[in-house]
């Protein structure tokens, strides 16, 4: 059940929380407020936003709700506070970064808030994006369809990036499978890198590898940072549960030797596998 009955107006508990939330945090950034939050800035604040982000992503992945609120609401903090700073700095407003999002929202959604007829999801982006060029151009704005991607993106998310920046205006492969090669020839180029023992080279192919997987991923339509992401978290899973067998067998890990951690990472492997089934079985009953 929601947490509280919904508002006769579909504004009015909202704007009243937001209020709430920004009167706190002035007072915090005030004079007779907390030294911690006053010496904040929005450079010192990078960090945390991005783990807020990624806090919010588990969250959501786990299907955890009750946190995802806790999560989601750290999140406004920080970005509420930030469009704070920028306003004490005289930058702009909180109310004109707000303003600003409500008015691009309506002016790229003109099926939704006009006249203009979109058939599919992928319209509506083309559709978004035609809009977002003409109100470049109109700004007397040039440069390059590559221009939006954030510079500090971390190196995948930011080749995932460049790639539908690049796809958006018609540079891409017809699908995926002319990448399956690319990346075929990527591998053969990596083993003569490898071979010549060119440390620089080696790094080069290894870069343009990982590009072409990217480019895989993106193509059949998965976020290359969220699959990774889920192998990282199966691997940590896996590889802490050979940690424990061997524990609970009296064995060092450093005296296991590979053959020994492989047999038991195959075994609990399998036992991922089957886990599936098994709770078939137990519906069935």
């Amino acid at each position: 059940m929601p947490d509280t009955a919904p508002s006769s107006s579909p504004y009015s508990a909202d704007s009243a929380s937001f209020e709430k939330l920004f009167d706190i945090i002035r007072r915090l950034r005030s004079p007779e407020g907390c030294p911690w939050d006053r010496a904040q800035t929005p450079h010192s604040l990078r960090a945390s936003l991005v783990e807020e982000v990624w806090e919010c992503v588990s969250a959501i992945e786990a299907h955890d709700d009750h946190n995802l609120r806790e999560e989601l609401g750290d999140l406004y903090l920080l970005i509420t506070m930030v469009a704070w700073m920028k306003e004490q700095e005289g930058a702009f407003t909180v109310e004109s970064a707000l303003a600003g999002i409500a008015e691009k929202l309506v002016r790229r959604h003109p099926h939704v808030f006009g006249s203009a007829k979109t058939a599919s999801a992928d319209q509506a982006l083309r559709q978004w994006d035609e809009i977002k060029a003409e109100e470049k151009k109109a700004a007397g704005i040039s440069g390059s369809a590559l221009d939006t991607v954030p510079k500090s993106l971390p190196p995948l998310e930011k080749a995932a990036e460049l790639q539908k920046k690049a796809a958006r205006v018609g540079f891409d492969w017809p699908g995926p499978e002319p990448v399956w090669d690319k990346i075929d020839e990527e591998l053969w180029e990596l083993r003569d890198a490898v071979r010549t023992g060119d440390a620089l080279r080696i790094e080069d192919e290894v870069g343009d590898l990982l590009f072409s997987v990217v480019n895989l991923a993106r193509l059949l339509k998965a976020a290359p940072s969220l699959a990774l992401r889920g192998t990282n978290a199966k691997f940590e899973g896996r590889f802490r549960e050979v940690e424990r067998r061997l524990t609970e067998q009296g064995i060092r890990l450093a005296d296991a030797g590979l053959a020994r951690m492989d047999e038991l990472w195959n075994q609990i492997k399998t036992e991922e596998s089957r886990e599936p089934a098994r709770d078939e079985e137990s519906a069935a009953k």
